[in-house]
């Protein structure tokens, strides 16, 4: 997924500013070379889980809709076809291609709704990582490190110098689940992080469409 090829570039140059201090042993391994499941800091944060479970309502919500809309044309549909026989074949025409103008509007807002969506759920990964950006800095500085590695780059490693996992803590200390200004303070203990409605930062998938519905054909 070219996301996280992105995040990959991202993430691997985080702070190799020349003339870095090794910091003071903070109980973090003291390492130059970090490695980081990028992918993993996003399905186990709180930010992360928060944005998936906003980005699979909304897409509930999509295909619900969708649905709906479908049934409603679907009775439209029935509809015109029992008024045929009462009807000018000039007169159903116009009708006929009324609606059929109407389902390619609707099938046209719903493809732009679902586009919109997966392009938002395609950039929160990067959005976090933005976020999370000051604390892999700290993270480097703590562990002496200077470069932070996607654990995907590399073929042999230590599973010590894998920050992943104090990554994720501190993303969940800094940042909660996302919906808090990331200088806020944190929710106090055993308080858990609100969780608003689909916020903009979310996301998209593949949603129902209404089926191309077309009455019958008429005759001349």
């Amino acid at each position: 997924m070219r996301i996280w090829r992105r995040l990959a570039l991202m993430v691997a140059l985080v702070c190799a500013a020349p003339g870095l201090v090794l910091a003071q042993d903070l109980g973090t391994v003291q390492s130059q070379i970090l490695v980081l499941d990028i992918e993993g800091l996003f399905n186990r944060s709180k930010a992360g889980q928060r944005i998936t479970r906003d980005y699979q309502a909304e897409r509930e919500r999509l295909i619900a809709s969708n649905r709906r809309i479908e049934a409603d044309l679907r009775a439209e549909e029935q509809a015109l076809t029992e008024k045929r026989p009462t009807m000018t074949p000039a007169a159903f025409r116009d009708l006929a291609d009324a609606f059929d103008a109407k389902v390619r509007g609707i099938r046209q807002d719903n493809e732009r709704e679902a586009l919109d969506l997966e392009r938002r759920r395609e950039v929160a990964p990067l959005q976090l990582m933005r976020l999370a950006e000051p604390v892999l800095v700290q993270i480097m500085r703590d562990t002496g490190g200077i470069v932070i590695l996607d654990h995907r780059q590399v073929l042999l490693r230590a599973d010590v110098i894998d920050i992943t996992d104090l990554a994720i803590s501190r993303v969940d200390v800094a940042i909660g689940d996302g919906t808090r200004p990331v200088d806020g303070p944190p929710p106090e203990d055993g308080t858990p992080d609100a969780s608003p409605d689909v916020t903009p930062d979310q996301l998209d998938p593949e949603t129902a469409q209404p089926e191309s519905t077309e009455p019958g054909t008429s005759q001349d």
